[in-house]
């Protein structure tokens, strides 16, 4: 892996997106596995042919809610420079994996931990076929909580990992957490009694995207037209909001992530987004205060990436070298 790192700039993109970054993703390998309750999940990989023989690392990336592989291409594009074999998949549910509901834009998971049964299956299945030794991990959003939980139910497989924003827990502001949480479980258990089919929670519906000027997930205008168009043109990933079982769901596993903090012994680094609204970043710094006392090897504090929006590793040059830098050497560390 090279000594400096150097990152596709917002300058740079507009000309290698639709050409080097394009080509780059043509040469991907592209497949899918049956998942839980024979759920079609679907992933991509980049490897170098010679991997092996030149020991390039291997870097699995856990998306977000609502995000898939197709999202990433720049990034891949990035981390496959820096010597990294890119692995990526997409959650069940969204993405081109497959849906679990009549309504393909409800946000679903039948149980949070299934989520992490995939992940284990496609680093089983898919991964570790191609490492020489264990793969790091990088983790966005949802993608945190989900890979909290396989880190804890599989402590050896992962050689570090670093988690950009983790939603450890959703940021229910301006309604206090505990109110937040007794509305969903009262509304989760309405749903249940009343009707066979998952409701959206309040204020949730089918797919929409907002405007630049409107969004608090990046400050990046380029990136966010990329984001817009990907899902303007391709409808099979596109995704609506969560419903209260799903919700219901990422309370509990929220509970699991700190009941069972004892077994997360990978060596983690949290990045925190400084003007984060969508996950709660009090939540990522316990977490982190927490684990350092169980595993010093693990960060002290989130770094924090001051006045950044939530989706680091699309934000503005800015604040996404600053995400990447801190990633890269941290794994380096490791």
């Amino acid at each position: 892996m090279s000594n400096v790192a150097t990152f596709t700039n917002e300058q740079q993109l507009a000309q290698r997106y639709p050409l080097e970054i394009a080509q780059f993703w043509r040469q991907g390998q592209f497949g899918h596995f049956a998942g839980v309750n024979g759920v079609r999940i679907n992933y991509a990989s980049f490897t170098w042919a010679e991997s092996r023989a030149e020991s390039r690392a291997s870097l699995v990336i856990v998306p977000g809610r609502s995000e898939g592989y197709l999202k990433y291409k720049e990034l891949s594009y990035d981390l496959y420079r820096q010597g990294y074999d890119v692995f990526i998949l997409d959650h069940r549910g969204q993405g081109i994996s497959g849906r679990m509901l009549a309504s393909p834009f409800k946000g679903y998971v039948e149980e949070f931990d299934h989520y992490s049964d995939d992940l284990h299956t496609f680093i089983e299945q898919v991964v570790s076929k191609h490492c020489h030794t264990q793969p790091y991990l990088l983790a966005h959003s949802m993608g945190g909580a989900i890979a909290a939980r396989y880190l804890q139910r599989h402590p050896e497989a992962i050689k570090a990992a670093v988690f950009c924003s983790p939603m450890i827990a959703i940021n229910s502001a301006p309604i206090p957490h505990w109110l937040a949480s007794g509305i969903i479980l009262l509304g989760h258990k309405l749903n249940h009694t009343l009707s066979s089919q998952p409701w959206y929670f309040l204020g949730q519906g089918d797919f929409e995207m907002s405007s630049f000027a409107d969004n608090h997930l990046m400050h990046s205008k380029l990136r966010y037209q990329l984001f817009v168009e990907l899902y303007r043109t391709t409808k099979e990933i596109q995704l609506g909001g969560v419903t209260f079982h799903w919700l219901a769901q990422a309370l509990a596993n929220r509970q699991r992530i700190f009941e069972q903090l004892d077994r997360l012994k990978t060596p983690l680094l949290v990045l925190q987004a400084g003007n984060d609204t969508v996950v709660d970043n009090q939540a990522q710094t316990l977490f982190c205060r927490q684990l350092h006392k169980l595993q010093p090897a693990s960060c002290p504090a989130p770094v924090v990436i001051q006045g950044a929006y939530h989706e680091l590793l699309f934000e503005a040059d800015h604040y996404r070298d600053q995400a990447l830098t801190h990633a890269l050497a941290w794994f380096n560390r490791h």
